[in-house]
């Protein structure tokens, strides 16, 4: 009867489709010889080293990243193109199912299970310290869970950080010019915890150009844009304001 209630209790801790971590386990008192036990009576089943689900459950990385922000508490989060696309603030975006971009701190490292099982799609992941791990973030509801992604301001700074090889300028304006409803505060905030130069450039050049209501709002001289030229493209434009050389398709974009 213990038996019982002890496996109950385990089952019904976590949201549905959600992934129990080994870690997680083995603090709230489950040893392996125990969780071997489950899998052996059908009750778990491993998806990987450190990792397990409910037998008659199909992992979804969602569940899967559930665990690691929920149970591991780490930074690791859907970001860029991806929260953009989930939060419905890049419509003419469709959500690749084929692909998903995710952030992490430069300290956290994606699991090795996550990494090697096979979600049926490409994930990218990128670690990187040049915002504040936690801040940014927002709650997304799933069917039985939430997860923490990029809002759409931290989204736009994190497809930023991936251009010119990882992301497109056009389509990073196109994002920009969406983003009409921002919240002036939100923005310097993390524009002025932001250490990318690069970013924070692009940014404000892009907000600029979009003639956003709240970029006026924007205090400049409280965010550090660094000195010196930036040259992201050959054969650009210079824009002196932002001292940061662009693609000629970006300067003449209307």
């Amino acid at each position: 009867m213990e038996k019982e209630q002890k496996i109950n209790r385990l089952l019904n801790s976590q949201p549905s489709g959600v992934v129990y971590l080994s870690s997680w386990l083995t603090r709230n008192g489950f040893s392996t010889q125990l969780l071997n036990r489950y899998k052996k009576s059908n009750w778990l089943t491993s998806i990987g080293t450190g990792a397990w689900i409910r037998v008659g459950e199909k992992p979804t990385y969602e569940g899967a990243l559930y665990a690691i922000q929920e149970q591991s508490k780490l930074s690791i989060h859907v970001g860029g193109k991806t929260a953009l696309s989930l939060l419905g603030k890049a419509h003419y975006l469709e959500l690749s199912t084929q692909q998903i971009i995710l952030f992490g701190s430069s300290k956290e490292k994606l699991p090795a299970w996550f990494s090697k099982y096979d979600w049926g799609l490409k994930v990218n992941y990128f670690s990187s310290s040049f915002l504040p791990p936690n801040d940014g973030l927002m709650t997304l509801e799933r069917n039985t869970f939430s997860l923490q992604v990029s809002n759409p301001i931290r989204a736009l700074l994190e497809c930023l950080y991936l251009v010119p090889k990882k992301q497109d300028f056009i389509e990073c304006y196109e994002i920009m010019e969406g983003l009409n409803n921002l919240r002036p505060r939100q923005v310097q905030g993390l524009l002025e915890q932001c250490t990318s130069v690069k970013v924070k450039r692009l940014f404000l050049y892009m907000a600029e150009k979009s003639k956003h209501d709240w970029f006026n709002y924007i205090n400049l001289e409280t965010i550090d844009i660094g000195k010196g030229k930036r040259s992201l493209v050959k054969d650009g434009v210079y824009i002196s304001k932002y001292g940061i050389t662009i693609p000629k398709a970006l300067a003449n974009y209307e």
